[in-house]
């Protein structure tokens, strides 16, 4: 079994804080022991790689990553000052993406950080929603970063439509276990005239959210060139999301029910509501 079995959601849930504003945070000692870095010099280099990531996505260090001090106690009533960090959620997920990628926690982090951080940027009250809302919500979203994505990949080399439709096959044959859009399609029974993304449910489709946003991420980052290498790079992302999902005792997503309604047919029902 593997190690990553030991852990869940609930690692990081358990040491989230809610200050007086109902606001959530973490503390980075808390966390630090969570993701299994020994040393506070070490975890703090990546901290400190994450407030640069956070500067150049265009947001206030400020407003995500806090200095604060606590007391501890070392013994015999005696107590210490010792300097920690409050993060946001945001502060949490660029930490684990810039976290130790041997540790098999970090994966998890990854996973936990990025999809809760992607729910929160589609609608503040995700978990309120139905299984229909969140299908348009992360359907819309996934239409956004496609284009994101499309555009990391342009700049890594991948220039001609053929080729980025190869791109695209790579991602899913990472995620799906070597399946590609066409055996997809045909293993969902969807017309040729049906796009995949319209008939996932949420589940599948957050874990395609996952692979496109970590993906075009990857591609900036490490400013990625050649279409060779962005290919390999969108599959492996597809594969290590794939992996998550299995470590975490989560459904493949090529096993995954294909729902009823499409999300043309939501929306058009949607539309024949707004106008009665």
């Amino acid at each position: 079994m593997s190690d990553l079995a030991k852990y869940s959601e609930k690692n990081f849930e358990n040491i989230k804080h809610i200050n007086e504003y109902g606001e959530e945070f973490w503390y980075a000692r808390e966390l630090q022991i969570v993701l299994e870095y020994v040393q506070w010099r070490r975890f703090y280099d990546v901290i400190e790689r994450a407030k640069i990531a956070c500067e150049n996505s265009g947001k206030s260090i400020s407003d995500h990553f806090a200095n604060v001090g606590k007391m501890v106690e070392i013994g015999s009533g005696a107590a210490r000052r010792v300097d920690d960090i409050m993060l946001s959620r945001y502060a949490c997920y660029l930490i684990v993406m810039n976290g130790d990628p041997k540790k098999e926690v970090i994966a998890l982090g990854q996973t936990y950080f990025a999809v809760k951080a992607r729910q929160q940027e589609l609608v503040d009250n995700f978990d309120t929603l139905t299984e229909e809302q969140r299908r348009l919500a992360i359907r819309n979203e996934m239409i956004k970063h496609n284009k994101l994505l499309a555009d990391a990949a342009n700049k890594a080399g991948v220039v001609e439509p053929r080729d980025y439709a190869i791109f695209q096959n790579y991602g899913y044959k990472g995620l799906y276990g070597g399946m590609d859009m066409k055996a997809i399609h045909k293993h969902k029974g969807l017309k040729k005239s049906q796009k995949i993304l319209d008939h996932m449910g949420s589940t599948e489709l957050a874990a395609n959210l996952f692979r496109a946003t970590q993906t075009e991420e990857k591609l900036r980052r490490e400013n990625i060139k050649g279409k060779e290498k962005a290919n390999k790079t969108h599959y492996d992302v597809g594969v290590k999301v794939r992996k998550t999902i299995k470590e975490l005792g989560g459904t493949m997503p090529e096993d995954l029910p294909t729902p009823d309604k499409s999300i043309k047919q939501i929306e058009r029902e949607i539309e024949k509501k707004k106008l009665k």
